[in-house]
């Protein structure tokens, strides 16, 4: 045991096969290549939230995959973005204690369940995340997907009436999403979203978020958010709902002008909108004109100064945004407004 100098080394000598996922701003597969650089400070931890990872670890016995575990570590990261190596150590330190569960995992087939008992670096995810990560998990596994798959998969294929959701469970949603590339599940969804009500709406793009939708799928979303927006009666949890279900697709124009669309309205005044833009969205706001923007509505946003000052210390975390922020921070024609909220951040005196 001395021996094992990171968590990848302590993993691979328990037997067990490993998928990594992070679970900060949306649930998506981190490869186990990417896991042991970022492990071994070789790269920046690539979707940091709140300056931390957010990380979870599915670990199965393939002899018996009904014997497995999983583990969720929130795990903080330097200035830089990359893993703190002190806690690295700490936390394999912690798990070393256990390791004598772990290690006989392989001659077993039991995984410990408590291996992260009283850790600090331990979190439970929403409920929302957890279906997400159910569903990863079942599908990476070859595991077949929860008893509520079925009813889902009929709602959205108009078999029982967009009326009827009431009954749907948000796992059976989750496996449908994530299971977009099977059974033809990306085209019934897309030919479902212009006639969903609010609701199912509003949680299917909660999960989409978390794959990356076809063009069909990803035009039908954009199609109604350019109807919803016109309309201009929906509320601001539905206009953020829809900015996240866009927010995993490629980014082109055409999603880049979804969220100028968004960003002109006052929707982007609402605290919940220009979130999720931030947290979702993030990489459009590599575009200047849309990052002046996004920084004018959050500046007199309902968000306030706490909110402004919140959001832009997790944008200014991420190396591609930070420069970019800053230097509309010296831009001229900044608004009173956004100067006001960036000398409250930083100091009248900030050059």
């Amino acid at each position: 045991m001395s021996d094992i100098s990171s968590l990848s080394q302590l993993l691979r000598q328990s037997g067990g096969q490993v998928r990594f996922f992070d679970m900060g701003r949306r649930v998506q597969k981190l490869s186990t290549e990417q896991f042991e650089k970022i492990e071994n400070q070789q790269t920046p931890y690539p979707y940091p939230y709140l300056q931390h990872a957010w990380i979870a670890l599915m670990i199965w016995n393939p002899k018996n995959k009904e014997q497995g575990a999983a583990w969720f570590l929130k795990l903080p990261l330097d200035e830089q973005g990359f893993l703190i190596q002190a806690v690295r150590d700490d936390l394999l330190s912690r798990l070393l204690k256990n390791a004598g569960g772990i290690l006989q995992h392989e001659k077993t087939g039991e995984m410990p369940e408590d291996a992260l008992k009283d850790n600090p670096f331990s979190f439970k995810p929403d409920q929302e995340k957890m279906a997400l990560f159910h569903a990863y998990s079942t599908l990476a596994s070859s595991e077949p997907a929860s008893q509520y798959y079925e009813h889902a998969e009929q709602y959205f294929a108009g078999q029982i009436g967009f009326d009827n959701w009431q009954s749907l469970g948000y796992q059976g949603i989750a496996d449908l999403v994530v299971r977009h590339e099977k059974n033809k599940n990306s085209k019934l969804l897309t030919k479902a979203v212009p006639l969903l009500p609010d609701v199912p709406f509003e949680v299917l793009c909660t999960c989409i978020e978390s794959i990356e939708p076809d063009h069909q799928l990803f035009e039908a979303l954009s199609l109604r958010a350019e109807q919803t927006l016109e309309r201009g009666t929906a509320s601001a949890n539905h206009i953020a709902a829809i900015t996240r279900g866009i927010s995993n697709a490629r980014n082109t124009p055409r999603k880049q002008e979804i969220i100028n669309k968004i960003l002109q309205s006052d929707y982007a005044l609402e605290a919940e909108v220009i979130v999720s833009i931030a947290t979702r969205c993030h990489e459009t706001l590599q575009e200047p004109a849309t990052l002046h923007l996004f920084l004018e509505k959050l500046a007199i946003g309902s968000a306030g100064q706490a909110g402004f000052s919140r959001v832009l210390s997790d944008l200014m975390f991420m190396p591609a945004l930070r420069a970019l922020i800053l230097m509309q921070f010296r831009n001229e024609q900044r608004s009173e407004a956004l100067s006001q909220a960036i000398g409250e951040m930083f100091g009248a005196n900030f050059k």
